[in-house]
């Protein structure tokens, strides 16, 4: 069995050291994305109130990660959208579909009590495999 490198990729939100966590994992060809929420660069929440621009927000957050990752968003083949108010669920998937409408990953939708920050209707997590991936490439 080929022993993979493990990276991790972080947005440089100081959660990630305190906590123990990180953005994205990849290993070989796998990259996961944990929960995403819709937070800026400023560290504030995005469209507080507005699950289509909260889970737009999520989506690039994702796909920078991807793409730090040597990944993109043609490469996800599951998503999971993590919603406060199930009736939320069209508006955020008419974003997602804008984003993954061509690729067509899996899809898990489900409803949450809450999240950390009371102003998150919504987060996105990932997983994908970078398709070609031969093992020889630098990770």
């Amino acid at each position: 069995m080929m022993a993979y490198d493990r990276e991790l990729i972080s947005n440089g939100n100081p959660m990630e050291a305190i906590v123990g966590f990180s953005r994205a994992v990849r290993v070989g060809p796998y990259v996961s994305i944990g929960g995403t929420a819709p937070v800026g660069a400023d560290g504030q929440t995005v469209g507080i109130g507005d699950v289509a621009a909260q889970t737009r927000q999520c989506l690039e957050i994702i796909k920078a990660a991807l793409e730090q990752a040597g990944s993109g968003l043609q490469d996800v083949v599951r998503t999971r959208v993590l919603l406060t108010n199930i009736e939320d669920w069209k508006a955020a998937i008419d974003v997602r579909k804008d984003y993954f409408r061509e690729y067509r990953p899996v899809d898990t939708i489900m409803a949450v009590s809450g999240f950390v920050n009371p102003e998150w209707l919504v987060e996105l997590e990932v997983d994908a495999v970078i398709a070609g991936w031969t093992g020889s490439e630098d990770v």
